[in-house]
């Protein structure tokens, strides 16, 4: 199986093509940026795709990270991925962001919890814990960092993520057993990859997984608005299908 794998929902824009049996991607790209996601992410997935033979037809299977992370760059990644499924006559699958973060700890056995967290500002951290086997511990939730380590007990513990700095200072302050062993805010787009090829479209489906509502309201259609005028998410959807389809 081939898959091509999307990463919009935090601050970087990534996509790879790996094959199931491959250690490695057979093409990736990652580019940390805080904004401007919808620009840069279909050129990025058609170099991409340059590089892998057979194109868009060669691929059996796409997924994209569903959030926690930006509202914007959810629905970005989202539409793109959707409309190269589409495109393709292939299925499609959703990844978590922080199931992704946790997956290089979970790998390699630990003796203890580990949590990926990612600052979502004002005081509050999107979460997710796992235990040594990798077993769900604590589901996707919007919290503080005080809530936080109540649920996640006495360690010890071992972070990644933007929001680790966070966990780790107030697990400090409680004399909870903490390390931290990563503060990148994106994921490796290659474990998006890995994840959504143990996925099934059925119990992993490819939605937002928005745990706050979003800063920003969505402004009303215009009036005079021309015909055909389209939102972000339409318009990236579109242009993904023609790139799908070249």
């Amino acid at each position: 199986m081939r898959i091509l794998a999307i990463d919009t929902a935090l601050p970087a824009v990534s996509a790879c093509v790996l094959d199931h049996d491959a250690a490695v991607p057979i093409a990736a790209e990652s580019i940390e940026m805080e904004r401007g996601h919808a620009e840069a992410l279909l050129p990025l997935i058609k170099r991409v795709m340059s590089k892998v033979e057979g194109g868009f037809a060669s691929l059996n299977r796409v997924a994209v990270t569903v959030g926690p992370g930006s509202f914007t760059g959810i629905r970005i990644g989202l539409a793109a991925g959707q409309a190269i499924a589409l495109a393709c006559k292939t299925e499609i699958v959703g990844v978590s962001t922080l199931a992704a973060l946790a997956a290089p700890l979970i790998i390699d056995p630990f003796d203890g919890v580990v949590a990926a967290a990612i600052d979502a500002r004002h005081d509050k951290v999107y979460i997710a814990a796992f235990g040594p086997d990798g077993r769900p511990l604590l589901s996707p939730r919007r919290i503080n960092p005080h809530e936080a380590l109540r649920a996640l007990g006495t360690g010890p513990l071992l972070l990644t993520g933007s929001g680790a700095p966070l966990l780790a200072k107030e697990a400090r302050a409680r004399g909870v057993p903490v390390r931290i062993a990563s503060e990148r805010p994106a994921p490796d787009i290659a474990l998006v990859a890995r994840l959504g090829l143990a996925a099934q479209p059925d119990t992993a489906p490819a939605r937002p997984l928005y745990l706050k509502e979003p800063d920003v309201t969505m402004p009303a259609a215009r009036p005079n608005a021309p015909k055909g005028a389209v939102g972000l998410g339409d318009a990236a959807a579109r242009a993904a299908a023609a790139a799908a389809q070249a």
